[in-house]
């Protein structure tokens, strides 16, 4: 091959080469654009501070009242809350023909199923898109369907069937075997292959504000031979999320891991809170009970799947494989920044800083297995996560844990110490997740401990 033949091809390459180049770059300023034309178009006209939980790209759906009103739907915005019953009188929602929103729980919204749940999300963004004069424009309906959060009530959002609690924090669950059994022994055989779960109390589930009785109950110490009835003396809050099942499955017949996460709506923040002395004695051999079934507290405002799908992230790598029914095929995790408080004469101490990343089982797991005997879920049946905690030692998420049970006590930032919680004191958890500047939060469930009650055991 002459030099001539030579620098025709060589230039030919040239152009070939220069040519994918353009067109990778037209391909990836397109998506640029796209993305940012999104985002320039998913901006609402309502001000929203930049560190709000509530963006445009949240959209979490509650139950609120104001005044003497009756409960109903809306969603957060902001500081506001939008009156979506007042939207669907209005002719303004996919659901106005069958209105949904004037009930005191989401259930029956959650039943239209997720074709109806991606519509009515793309129509409220598209309604409170700062571009658009519908509702910007329409003054009289703007001050009837936007209340001010710190005006408006929350009530429970769902009415909750059934309850069931999970154990899936590979890190909670090491340490909390650590503690009683030793590092060898921490993990029981099945841990590691299945989510390990119970049932727990659904008609004790509790929106955030709800203050809690101090329970009592049976409490045996190890050098006695038998218990005492006695006020618990350890008691604790586990950080947990909530998952909302979206879909009833018929008796008899299992969800499969690749439709799992069709099957549900949203996510709360979850305070599971424990009675670890009276747990202790009552546990075996059937699992918790009165321990247990005080309360559990949920955030009052449901963050759809629809708004977590950007930050979906890779699970947690398991070990052994799990049995094929349980084999996920998609990235199931979320990068959920979780945080939990002490608040004690009106001043908080953030105790606990983790992420529902480190989750070893995934929600679509929990709900497969839970199924895979023939269990028929409800719509509004909540499952909690099990507590969620990291593997740095500010990252534990329950007292038990960051007090190594009793030897490593808590200082607040007033000075005052705790093992575990007292009279009078809150406990406050808080979540969202970010990237880039679109963030999406839960706010938070908070819950305060009253004294217990005195109990009068004398014979009439």
């Amino acid at each position: 091959m002459n030099a001539a033949v030579k620098t025709v091809c060589l230039m030919g390459g040239y152009f070939l080469l220069f040519n994918a180049l353009v067109k990778i770059f037209a391909a990836a300023a397109k998506v640029r654009n796209f993305w940012e034309e999104v985002m320039d178009t998913n901006q609402s006209f309502i001000s929203i501070a930049s560190d709000s939980d509530f963006s445009i790209h949240n959209l979490p759906y509650g139950i609120f009242s104001i005044a003497d009103s009756s409960p109903r739907a809306g969603v957060a915005i902001g500081e506001y809350i939008l009156d979506l019953s007042l939207l669907e009188q209005a002719g303004l929602l996919p659901t106005s023909d069958t209105p949904v929103f004037n009930q005191d729980t989401l259930n029956p919204f959650i039943a239209l199923g997720k074709d109806q749940w991606q519509q009515t999300r793309a129509r409220l963004q598209t309604l409170l898109a700062k571009d658009n004069a519908e509702l910007r424009d329409n003054q009289s309906l703007l001050e009837k369907v936007l209340v001010k959060q710190q005006e408006a009530r929350m009530h429970l959002p769902i009415h909750v069937p059934s309850y069931t609690d999970f154990y899936s924090s590979r890190e909670h669950a090491f340490n909390v075997g650590s503690m009683f059994r030793g590092p060898e022994n921490a993990l029981m055989p099945n841990w590691s292959e299945l989510p390990v779960g119970y049932n727990g109390r659904a008609s004790s589930v509790v929106v955030s504000g709800t203050n809690l009785v101090r329970p009592s109950g049976q409490i045996k110490s190890a050098d006695s031979n038998r218990p005492v009835f006695s006020a618990c003396k350890k008691l604790d809050f586990e950080l947990e999320t909530g998952f909302i099942i979206g879909a009833n499955n018929a008796l008899g017949e299992p969800v499969s891991i690749e439709n799992a996460h069709e099957n549900i709506f949203g996510m709360v923040l979850l305070n599971d809170w424990s009675a670890r002395d009276i747990q202790q004695w009552e546990y075996v051999p059937l699992g918790p009970f009165n321990a247990k079934t005080f309360g559990s507290s949920i955030s009052p405002w449901v963050v759809t799947m629809l708004a977590l799908e950007p930050f979906r992230c890779a699970s947690t790598k398991q070990d052994p494989l799990p049995l094929p029914y349980l084999r996920e095929s998609r990235e199931s995790n979320y990068d959920i920044n979780l945080s939990v408080a002490f608040e004690v004469e009106g001043e908080e101490t953030v105790i606990c800083n983790t992420n529902f990343k480190y989750m070893y089982w995934t929600m679509a797991q929990q709900l497969t297995h839970h199924t895979v005997s023939g269990c028929n879920l409800q719509i509004g049946d909540l499952m909690g996560s099990g507590t969620i905690s990291g593997k740095d030692k500010d990252s534990r998420g329950s007292l038990l844990e960051l007090t190594w049970n009793m030897t490593e006590p808590i200082t607040l930032n007033n000075g005052q110490t705790r093992y575990f919680i007292e009279n009078g004191d809150a406990i406050i958890m808080r979540g969202y997740a970010q990237k880039g500047e679109v963030r999406v939060g839960f706010g938070e469930v908070r819950g305060e401990i009253l004294p217990e009650h005195n109990f009068n055991f004398e014979a009439n």
